[in-house]
């Protein structure tokens, strides 16, 4: 999945000569926590959050501060072609909440943890009603294809498959599976000598 399916494309942006309390403003009235600040021609200056921003709004009334001072001048960004999974490796490496989506130094969106979060569901099929079944699969040619074939042999749909990211010589899948008769399907695989661990309806 490319970025640019997941963005929010054309984001609320503000100028970088509004104030902090504009900024502010804009922030509370969309219920956003990121803000683009962009030049002319829509061109990324820097990226603030509402967290810094209400930081800066006590000194901005006492002294000098300006939007400018308070922004990220030189915010990690990433391009609508690259995979979800870059940015997502990005946000949790760097623990941030979100970031611009640049094309030909131009801002054209905006991807946060909320939106690689959705995804994340979406992909997993968790808002949906589904079944589940754990099997344990030695690392050998030829048994993953094997449980596959007797899931699906006995009535199993496979929505998705997940496993811890350790390797070892013996890995537990995950398999989610649309609304079926598990114990049926764990039934099949202990008697072709696979561990189930677990499977609910």
């Amino acid at each position: 999945m490319k970025i640019h399916s997941l963005m929010i494309a054309d984001p609320i942006t503000i100028n970088e000569n509004a104030s902090i309390r504009e900024a502010i403003e804009v922030m509370k009235v969309n219920s956003i926590r990121h803000l683009p600040v962009v030049s002319k021609g829509n061109r990324l200056k820097g990226f603030v959050t509402l967290a810094d921003l209400k930081q800066g709004l006590i000194p901005s009334m006492v002294g000098d501060v300006t939007l400018s001072d308070l922004m990220i001048k030189d915010p990690i960004v990433v391009d609508p072609d690259d995979d979800v999974e870059t940015a997502a490796r990005i946000i949790y490496k760097h623990k941030i909440g979100g970031m611009p989506v640049v094309k030909n130094n131009k801002l054209v969106g905006i991807i946060t943890e909320t939106d690689i979060l959705r995804a994340f569901i979406d992909m997993m099929g968790l808002l949906t009603a589904s079944s589940r079944i754990e099997v344990v699969i030695e690392d050998k040619p030829g048994l993953f294809r094997k449980v596959l074939q007797i899931i699906s042999d006995n009535g199993g749909d496979i929505i998705n498959v997940g496993m811890p990211a350790r390797h070892t010589d013996t890995r537990v899948y995950y398999f989610r599976l649309s609304v079926c008769k598990t114990d049926i399907i764990k039934r099949a695989l202990e008697e072709e000598g696979f561990e189930v661990i677990s499977a609910t309806n």
